[in-house]
């Protein structure tokens, strides 16, 4: 089974989807499992409805004063802007598991040096938005901490849900399945990464959002 563990809608400040889009579109490319990953929020924990044909983990992408942590299975909110160490904590306090997302990404990664001793669960080893190097370092950190292995599209509109994913085995029925094959290793990784010409698009459009927002992180 397919899952896009990265996934952000209006909930995000830059999120353009919809829950109900997102879902469409999982359906649409035979997305299983899809984690709602939004920017410091949970909004879209309340949007998802009563689905049964898609396995939807609870999620959050949560900035830190390093850079962003993923956090799935989580039961509540978890603050921002706390070192990397005490939000790993609070996330686990929380019923869910740490993941580093994109470390090795220049805007938002908390960085390879951050990810040793700080009691993460897996590393994010494939991000849609990511390049290519970016990503086999961040394959490479795996490895050698001999941590698991997700993978995700980071979309914030329709098109590129479920580009970019983790691969499952098909006896993960619901969340929980979900975070135990994960902390078992029982993952792989599979898609597409980030264009250099994309990713200077990126670059620039960030830079304005990050001086309309007065110089302040996501």
């Amino acid at each position: 089974m397919n899952a896009d563990l990265h996934v952000h809608s209006v909930h995000s400040n830059d999120g353009k989807q919809t829950v109900s889009d997102i879902l469409n579109e999982c359906r649409t490319k035979n997305i299983g499992a899809v984690a709602l990953t939004d920017h410091n929020e949970i909004g879209a924990w309340e949007d998802v409805g009563d689905v049964s044909d898609i396995i939807v983990i609870k999620g959050i992408e949560v900035t830190t004063s390093e850079g962003h942590i993923l956090a799935y299975g989580v039961d509540r909110a978890i603050p921002r802007n706390l070192p990397i160490k005490d939000t790993v904590d609070l996330i686990h306090k929380a019923g869910g598991i740490a993941i580093a997302a994109h470390p090795y990404r220049w805007w938002s990664g908390i960085g390879g040096k951050n990810v040793p001793d700080m009691g993460f669960d897996a590393v994010e080893s494939i991000n849609g938005r990511s390049l290519k190097s970016s990503n086999n370092r961040a394959l490479k950190l795996a490895e050698k901490l001999n941590l698991p292995i997700v993978g995700g599209s980071d979309a914030h509109t329709s098109p590129s849900v479920g580009r970019t994913y983790t691969i499952l085995p098909d006896d993960c029925k619901n969340e929980k399945d979900i975070l135990a094959a994960i902390l078992n290793k029982r993952t792989q990784i599979g898609g597409e990464h980030r264009t250099k010409l994309s990713s200077l698009k990126y670059v620039g459009i960030n830079i304005l959002r990050w001086l309309r927002r007065g110089c302040k992180k996501m």
